[in-house]
């Protein structure tokens, strides 16, 4: 919206103007026979705060740049401002009443301004599109000329803010439709043009005087003082240009100064032109009488140089402001009169040599002439040739007239045949705006048909209105109750998540509150000293036996606290709750509830959200390998999330093995296994219950589990006769088949052995797997340096309990809350995750480690120590945070350094091997065989 008058004050003070009021524009074009000028009063919302509100304004239309000047008075010399017409487009409010306000909108601003009334606001809104639309097609006239016809540009049109305002369509069609439907308004009397500037009640009040105006109001002021001094001729105003079109003109710029010039020079060329025709008259005179009229011609010249040199200025200069101009302004002012009056004696003495000459040749001529005599045939001879080639001359001079002639009417006929193409078109034109009234006659008299509704049906359409009136009040009040009653949803929403956080941190307190309630009955149990047996230690057996979930059928009466109960198997299948120690069960139990604790927390439930989010967002898309996804899966996928996602990782890594096979390959792979004799079948036998003894899914040889785990087993054993069966892969595909259907769990197990981990890892050999202990090694002394010196000191091969960590994935080696995070991770990452893990499972413990000052200690809490470790945020925060930087190269590097050590090793014990059997071979023959007699004797 347009700030105030602040562009008043810029326009104002950046145009120097001479001190003519607009009235004296509008006086003089009163007198001609041209159309009015569009000029009047409106306001115009101006001002910023609580002074902002309408001022009354003079409009005057600037038809030369298309441009709407706003004076404070008609009298005023300098404009406020002004609004480029060109581009604007302009609006106004349909249920706004008689208020006539309305808008134009251009590049930068938006003006508000309001007229008398609705008549008066439609008629400077029809007039200013008219302008705009002529101004627009000159514009584009005098850009395209004669080339092609070409149409109006699509008008901006008068844009309403409401459907039921009409709109400008394309001009070649519907231009007169427009017309039709939007009557033009007649001028209203003594509100618009020079009637409502010399109307009293329409000059705004005294009042309005703005602060910031007052520079521009103040040489206003001024110029209406000085009104009287000069001629009429001299006080017009730069408005006036001598035709319809006049504009704001600043004296200081280059184009005043050339347009100057150029009126000098051509009133000049008109006294030189008059002063030539009385040349020529001289002339001739001189020739038809006995002597030439030389005062007649020093008369011409007199006159004209004294018109010269007293002819007025072209343009009366104003000062730009109220100050006393500088002297240098003085000094620059007097030179350039100066000059002018230098170019003015200069021409007038080119004029003077010019008529001079032209006397003299004249003179010869008169001389020649009167010098021919009888005798004289040479000079006659002379003249008639020069005449001759005068005539020569003319005549070329007249065939070069006729060919310009000849192609002047060429070029006629030309835009003649123009011409008639543009009335073939404008027919056309015509024809079609016809046939566009007979189709809209034909509509008009189709709705005057439909408009004669019989009386029957007329007072139905009255009661079907007002049922609509009441539908659509019953609408908004429907549309009011189902806001309130979505906010109150809301509330209620907000109301519940409150209360279900609450509940899951007081579940969390209480859990672990239990912890250590068990762990107090335990202590107070088994009391140091020993005494006798009270009734405090059968009130402790009973609470221990309420909190282990044992019921006493025979004092039911006796239980002082049920706290809450743990299930026998987790969300995975796996057993929490030994069956005899009392102990184990205790422990197990507290270990239970500190996991239960810990999955209650606030980020567990805002990653759980995450996810959420996440899988909506790619319902209808497939998962992309993303920072974002990457992000997600390093803080754990939620159990009812894991199956997708795992399926995906899967498919992911093997895409590459499953495009070549055909798509029932893995049936095919069982089929041949358990139709032909494969030499791994029965160690697969043998270990299939020794897999997860402690999950209820491979527990008895009826799990569901087992045959499932039997099926992948041998189809892999058949794809990869090389590897066969090793041990440890029987674990890998069970946990696969915790979450995966049994094919997808074949392909985990192939992405595993065949993508992840090196060639050799599960071959007899085990080959990758030693480069791999001797790689994490490395790690152990570059990222944990004290603890692998602790580890060198006691001489602890702390590679014998990682070395099942890496072949099996820790599976039977953590917790399974901490088994299946880490699983989350190795199928999107890889082998490099297990490094992170591992090193992250020693940082954890590493000061407790450091404690222990026995090598047989030492050993035997790394046996333990990974069951212990509960807290599965902590631990992942150690991996991914505390062991960076971890570049997979870096493990590629150490894997290909060790790898040849490692079979260098293996060479050797080989050989070592062979050279040993051979000698117990031979020690054997040369022993031969011993009698019965010598056995007794030896």
């Amino acid at each position: 919206m347009h700030g105030g008058d602040g562009s008043e004050v810029s326009s104002a003070r950046n145009s120097t103007v001479t001190t003519v009021r607009p009235m004296d524009v509008i006086d003089n074009e009163s007198t001609k026979d041209q159309p009015p000028k569009l000029c009047g009063f409106l306001n115009k919302l101006a001002g910023k705060g609580p002074l902002r509100g309408f001022k009354t304004r003079w409009f005057v239309y600037d038809p030369r740049k298309c441009y709407l000047y706003y004076f404070k008075t008609p009298q005023d010399s300098l404009p406020l401002g002004h609004i480029e017409i060109a581009d604007a487009c302009f609006s106004y409010e349909v249920d706004a009443g008689d208020e006539g306000q309305f808008e134009i909108h251009t590049s930068g601003n938006d003006f508000i301004l309001k007229a008398p009334n609705r008549q008066v606001m439609r008629y400077w809104l029809q007039q200013l599109q008219q302008k705009r639309w002529e101004f627009c097609n000159a514009r584009g006239a005098a850009r395209d000329s004669w080339n092609s016809p070409t149409l109006p540009d699509l008008p901006t049109g008068l844009v309403a803010k409401d459907t039921d305002a009409f709109s400008y369509e394309k001009p070649s069609d519907s231009t007169e439709s427009v017309r039709n439907e939007f009557a033009m308004e007649i001028a209203p009397e003594g509100l618009v043009g020079v009637n409502a500037a010399r109307n009293p009640a329409a000059q705004p009040s005294t009042i309005n005087f703005s602060l910031k105006q007052w520079g521009t109001e103040l040489r206003n002021s001024m110029s209406h003082l000085r009104a009287g001094r000069g001629s009429s001729e001299n006080r017009r105003s730069v408005f006036y240009t001598g035709s319809e079109e006049w504009e704001m003109i600043d004296p200081t710029s280059k184009d005043f100064q050339d347009l100057a010039t150029q009126e000098y020079t051509r009133k000049s060329q008109l006294e030189a032109n008059r002063v030539s025709l009385g040349s020529a008259f001289a002339f001739d005179f001189s020739r038809n009488s006995s002597r030439p009229k030389r005062p007649f011609l020093r008369d011409m010249i007199g006159p004209s140089k004294n018109r010269s040199s007293n002819e007025a200025s072209p343009v009366e200069w104003s000062v730009s402001n109220g100050n006393k101009p500088s002297e240098s302004q003085l000094k620059i002012q007097s030179l350039q009169e100066e000059l002018v009056r230098l170019k003015e004696e200069h021409t007038s003495q080119k004029e003077l040599v010019r008529l001079l000459q032209q006397t003299l040749r004249g003179s010869q001529y008169d001389k020649r002439s009167s010098s021919i005599q009888p005798g004289g045939a040479p000079d006659g001879m002379e003249l008639v040739r020069e005449k001759d080639q005068q005539i020569q001359a003319l005549s070329a001079h007249i065939e070069k007239l006729g060919l310009e002639k000849e192609s002047l009417h060429q070029e006629v006929k030309s835009l003649k045949n123009k011409v008639g193409e543009l009335n073939e078109q404008l027919g056309m034109l015509m024809e079609t705006i016809q046939a566009k009234d007979e189709v809209i006659i034909k509509n008009s008299s189709s709705h005057t048909e439909e408009a004669s509704i019989p009386s029957k049906d007329l007072q139905e359409l009255d009661r079907l209105k007002d049922s609509l009136q009441g539908y659509t009040t019953q609408n908004k009040f429907l549309n009011k109750e189902i806001l309130e009653l979505t906010v109150l949803r809301r509330n209620a929403v907000a109301r519940e998540k409150a209360l279900e956080a609450k509940c899951t941190g007081l579940e969390a307190k209480l859990c672990q509150i239990e912890s250590k309630y068990l762990v107090l009955l335990q202590e107070v149990k088994n009391p140091v000293c020993s005494g006798e047996q009270g009734p405090a230690r059968e009130v402790i057996s009973r609470l221990l036996e309420d909190a282990l979930g044992v019921e006493t059928p025979e004092h039911p009466e006796h239980t002082v606290l049920k706290p809450h109960a743990v299930s026998e198997f987790d969300v995975f299948g796996f057993k929490t709750m030994p069956e005899d120690d009392e102990e184990e069960q205790l422990v197990a139990k507290v270990r239970a509830l500190d996991l239960k604790s810990l999955s209650f927390t606030d980020q567990e439930v805002s990653v759980g959200v995450k996810w959420e989010n996440y899988l909506a967002s790619t319902m209808n898309r497939e998962m992309v390998r993303t920072p974002e996804l990457k992000g997600l899966i390093r803080s754990g996928i939620p159990h009812e999330h894991r199956s997708k996602v795992w399926k995906w990782c899967v498919c992911f890594h093997v895409k590459k093995f499953r495009d070549t096979v055909p798509p029932d390959y893995f049936n095919q792979l069982l089929q041949e296994a358990l139709e032909k004799q494969n030499p791994a079948s029965k160690q697969i036998e043998l270990d299939l219950l020794r897999t997860l003894p402690n999950n209820k899914h491979y527990a008895s040889p009826t799990s569901e589990g087992i045959q499932k785990l039997r099926n992948i087993l041998l189809a892999f054993s058949w794809r990869n006769p090389d590897i066969g069966y090793c041990q440890g892969l029987n674990r890998l595909a069970a946990v696969a088949l915790l979450y995966l259907d049994q094919e997808d769990a074949f392909w985990c197990l192939v992405a595993i052995v065949e993508v992840f981990m090196p060639r050799d890892y599960y071959t007899k050999t085990l080959l990758g797997s030693q480069v791999d202990q001797r790689v994490f090694k490395d790690l152990m002394s570059e990222k944990l340096p004290r603890l692998h010196v602790h580890f060198e000191q006691y001489k602890v091969d702390f590679s014998l309990i990682t070395f099942n960590w890496f072949l099996v994935v820790f599976v039977d080696s953590v917790v399974s809350d901490i088994l299946f995070k880490i699983w989350d991770s190795f199928l999107y990452e890889g082998p490099k995750i297990i490094f992170r893990f591992a090193l992250a499972l020693f940082k954890y413990k590493e000061e407790e480690m450091l404690k222990l000052q026995d090598s047989m200690a030492i050993f035997k809490y790394l046996r333990y120590f990974t069951h212990n470790i509960l807290d599965a945020r902590k631990l992942m925060s150690i991996a991914f945070g505390g062991m960076n930087p971890f570049p997979l190269r870096q493990i590629q590097n150490r894997r290909t350094f060790h790898l040849e050590k490692v079979r260098l090793e293996l060479t050797e014990l080989e050989a070592i091997r062979q050279n040993f059997l051979q000698q117990r071979d031979t020690s054997l023959e040369g022993r031969g065989l011993i009698s019965d007699d010598e056995e007794d004797n030896d």
